[in-house]
């Protein structure tokens, strides 16, 4: 049996090997450990405080009558008057609001289901030859930029696209697709859904294959056939993939294309086009409105905050880790 003054020295260690010295001392063995990690690191993070958190000081325009020529320092402060085109319902704004909402509820419904079952099917192909043809041919479009990918929709669904030249030469009537205002938002949940369906995939397509053999062979065992394999199986092998990406997209939630839109803006007008990032370019950039678009891009970017950390918290209730723990 232990003397008592050695088992105090041992319950001592023992208390200290959980007290906070330890950890911090541990933290900084960590650190020293993997410095040539961290060195490594530092020019991305350099450059994500310099692109991305510098320029949030630019905000402060949103608080002034801001004219480029004179500066910041020298520009009248005017406190909330650039946030009353929200507040006071100004008829462009809440048109550009309202078309957000709509692509945004349209690409939610359809463009995000999308890859989830395109990795479905993907993961249902028994030669991995055949796997990866079909995954180079889906994940080519996402490497285009948007000009490409609105001059291929226009070459194809143009009025001398290569459809209505086919369907006046085989004598029927042409179809107006590009310019049309009743179909121009499914045009643009279409070209969304072909440029990047393919690419997401990548992250179902990981996950899926981290779910254990084991329980299909079991399901299979119980009676399952394959739909029930996949209800009881696959989708909750994808639940927490699928809760974090919903989230991040939520976060990005009213932002719906900006480049996408402008160039096809145009043929269709501001009516029918006009999103909260157009409404930011035409008003700033073009209509000289620096404060309002700054107030209006705030905002904007404070309701992402806001969904973020709400969707986050609901999927804490369901017992999901969500982007960070609580």
């Amino acid at each position: 049996m232990a003397p008592p003054t050695a088992r105090k020295n041992t319950s001592k260690n023992a208390r200290g090997s959980t007290g906070h010295k330890p950890v911090s001392e541990s933290r900084w063995h960590r650190l020293r450990r993997d410095r040539l990690l961290f060195l490594c690191a530092l020019p991305g993070i350099a450059i994500l405080l310099l692109f991305q958190y510098v320029p949030l000081l630019g905000n402060v325009i949103a608080f002034q009558d801001y004219q480029p020529f004179i500066g910041i320092r020298n520009s009248e402060w005017v406190g909330f008057r650039n946030f009353e085109v929200i507040f006071n319902g100004d008829p462009q704004f809440i048109n550009a609001l309202q078309n957000t909402l709509i692509l945004l509820f349209l690409q939610v419904v359809l463009v995000f289901p999308a890859p989830i079952v395109l990795a479905l099917v993907l993961n249902t192909l028994s030669s991995e030859r055949v796997k990866r043809l079909v995954q180079s041919v889906l994940y080519m479009p996402h490497f285009l930029s948007w000009v490409i990918v609105v001059a291929i929709f226009q070459q194809f669904l143009g009025d001398v696209g290569v459809l209505n030249s086919a369907l006046r030469d085989a004598g029927a009537g042409s179809i107006s697709v590009i310019g049309n205002v009743d179909w121009f938002k499914a045009l643009l949940t279409s070209q969304v859904m072909w440029k990047d369906t393919g690419w997401a995939t990548i992250l179902f397509l990981a996950a899926l294959s981290q779910i254990p053999p084991s329980l299909y062979e079991a399901a299979s065992v119980d009676g399952a056939n394959k739909w029930r394999q996949m209800w009881h199986v696959t989708l909750p092998g994808l639940r927490g993939i699928i809760i974090l990406l919903l989230i991040l997209r939520l976060g990005d939630a009213v932002t719906v294309g900006f480049e996408q839109i402008i160039l096809q803006q145009g043929p269709v007008g501001r009516d029918v086009s006009e999103v909260l990032d157009t409404y930011v370019y035409n008003n700033g950039i073009v209509g000289g409105e620096w404060g309002v678009s700054a107030a209006v891009g705030l905002v904007k970017g404070l309701v992402g905050v806001a969904l973020v950390l709400g969707a986050n918290k609901v999927a804490h209730l369901f017992g999901e880790r969500g982007i960070y723990k609580s």
